[in-house]
């Protein structure tokens, strides 16, 4: 008997019923066509990808720097700084009679920054949590640098707005993102953003395009600055 009942037992484990036909699902709905995702934030985790030893190659600063006439005293801002790749070398370039102030929304960034400046021994440095809308930038900066992260910005033209508002009135902002389509380091294709894009930008903030640079192989770089002012009637 109890080996009748095993075999019946192991036959129905073995036995299943023919699957139900799967029911239709929902229609999906469809994204607007013209509408495009945001580039998201870069995670502080992922901040090594950033690091590589030949960044300095392919970003060359020192050019980036030369072009926004950043020299020894200088006030200047990052603004995105994310780990302060950057800010370091901005850092260097101003001495210790200028000051950096590195700008970030994501408070792990500026962690990591403060972590930075401190292991390479710099006092010239100034951590600044801003907001989407709001870099929080004091005022009378010589410069305002965007490497990689004009892409990202919520609002680019308020954040514009707020660099100019910061600038002297001869300062200077620096824009350098990704070339679209160009390969290489940084975002996805479809995250990138173009040179006439930036340029749009800039002139819904009421700022000028200075010079237009090309940094090859994988990026470009916009100079823009205050219109000057028009001449007194007479």
């Amino acid at each position: 008997m109890r080996a009748a009942i095993a075999f019946t037992v192991a036959l129905l484990a073995g036995f299943s019923l023919p699957a139900l036909p799967a029911q239709p699902g929902p229609p999906a709905l469809r994204a607007p066509a013209q509408t495009k995702p945001k580039g998201r934030l870069f995670p502080p985790l992922d901040l090594g990808l950033l690091e590589g030893a030949d960044r300095d190659q392919w970003q060359k600063p020192e050019e980036i720097m030369d072009a926004l006439k950043i020299a020894e005293g200088s006030l200047v801002a990052d603004l995105g700084a994310g780990g302060g790749w950057f800010t370091v070398r901005l850092a260097r370039r101003v001495g210790p009679t200028g000051l950096v102030y590195a700008e970030d929304i994501q408070p792990l960034m500026l962690e990591a920054i403060k972590r930075r400046v401190q292991r390479e021994n710099l006092a010239n440095v100034r951590t600044v949590l801003g907001t989407p809308r709001d870099s929080r930038l004091p005022k009378g900066l010589d410069a305002v640098l965007i490497v990689g992260a004009y892409h990202e910005m919520e609002d680019p033209v308020t954040l514009l707005k707020n660099a100019a508002d910061s600038l002297k009135p001869q300062g200077r902002i620096g824009v350098v993102d990704f070339s679209a389509g160009a390969g290489g380091p940084g975002p996805e294709p479809d995250q990138r953003v173009d040179a006439e894009t930036v340029i749009r930008g800039a002139t819904a903030a009421s700022l000028e395009v200075i010079s237009r640079e090309t940094i090859p192989p994988f990026m470009f770089m916009l100079v823009l600055g205050k219109p000057a002012p028009a001449p007194r009637a007479r």
